[in-house]
């Protein structure tokens, strides 16, 4: 018996001994540096479980044993706390570090993507540009308001949808139109949100000088208040083009007679819809103008604008322009 006892206790010791060196190696494997030789970039797709992110980890070089790194995420406790997402996993990541990466990319960095709207670009171009991301999914259910996207750059993480994304813009733009209604001068000659958004969308479309919103503002306040046809050409191509495309030629007298909804030679007051999205500067300044008499303005031939307060003021302005736009058609 005492021989039985010594061989059994031998076996546990053997046993043992090779139980830690299991337990040894597991760790090791764990922790220690993994195999891949670069830099990875790795999809987690949405909804992805431990099993299915093992493996592709593991495909991509990433992990030496897939069922080694399960073990280790649900020892963790980190299994169900994957996150989907594209990350950029250095070279020698460790199991554990590539797990923490999917879990929270404190061992990694997340791939991100951007896009830029352009202020004073159209609802039709911006929805362009999101269907033309190949990282996002879904498709757009419907064109969304003119003038409701915020410009602004985003980021975005392959597999977002085209959808969220257009929801995040509206969502920009009503926060940015909220606040500035919210501390809108007195006395405007407009009585609601949609109708500074209007208005924004033209400031915005007749100026590429910030300094200059204030002063563009005021004269497009003090015509409607004397209601005074607002005459904005910008108004009139988006009646033209539908915000589709740039004109690319001057506006024919025939498009200045014609009767649209956004023809502001023919209507009066503003157009119906904005004709553009405007950003933050040109919504605070459709709100609060500048105090001018100014009701007129026209191209200085600097990238600005001559503003004037009289019809004879605004007249010899104009034959400036024109005059320098002969001397430059001379030039050419």
């Amino acid at each position: 018996m005492r021989h039985v006892a010594a061989n059994a206790l031998t076996i546990f010791i053997v046993l043992g001994v090779i139980l830690a060196g299991v337990i040894g190696w597991g760790v090791n494997q764990w922790t220690g540096e993994g195999p891949a030789q670069a830099p990875v970039q790795v999809m987690v797709p949405s909804g992805a479980n431990l099993t299915r992110t093992s493996e592709i980890l593991e495909e991509a070089g990433v992990i030496s044993d897939a069922r080694i790194f399960r073990l280790g995420a649900r020892y963790e406790k980190l299994g169900s706390r994957i996150q989907a997402g594209e990350f950029l996993m250095p070279a020698g990541i460790s199991m554990h570090d590539a797990m923490q990466c999917v879990v929270d990319q404190s061992t990694c960095e997340r791939v991100t993507y951007r896009i830029t709207v352009v202020e004073g670009s159209t609802v039709w171009q911006v929805v362009q540009q999101i269907e033309a991301m190949d990282v996002l999914t879904g498709e757009i259910a419907e064109m969304p308001a003119e003038g409701t996207l915020a410009p602004e750059t985003y980021q975005v993480n392959r597999g977002d949808t085209r959808q969220g994304l257009i929801g995040r813009m509206q969502a920009a733009q009503a926060r940015i139109l909220d606040e500035a209604w919210a501390n809108r001068a007195e006395d405007l000659p407009i009585s609601n949100k949609a109708e500074a958004l209007i208005l924004a969308s033209l400031i915005e479309k007749e100026t590429g000088i910030p300094e200059e919103r204030g002063a563009v503002a005021s004269v497009f306040e003090n015509r409607l208040k004397r209601r005074m046809k607002l005459q904005t050409d910008p108004a009139v191509i988006y009646g033209v083009t539908e915000g589709k495309a740039p004109l690319g030629r001057g506006l024919r007298r025939s498009e200045l007679d014609a009767p649209t909804p956004w023809n502001t030679y023919v209507i009066p007051g503003l157009p119906e819809t904005p004709i553009a999205n405007p950003g933050r500067a040109s919504i605070e300044a459709a709100v609060n103008p500048e105090e001018t008499d100014f009701l007129y303005f026209v191209a200085d031939g600097t990238g600005g604008h001559a503003f004037g307060r009289t019809l004879a003021e605004h007249n010899r302005n104009v034959a400036r322009w024109r005059q320098i736009e002969r001397q430059r058609n001379g030039s050419d």
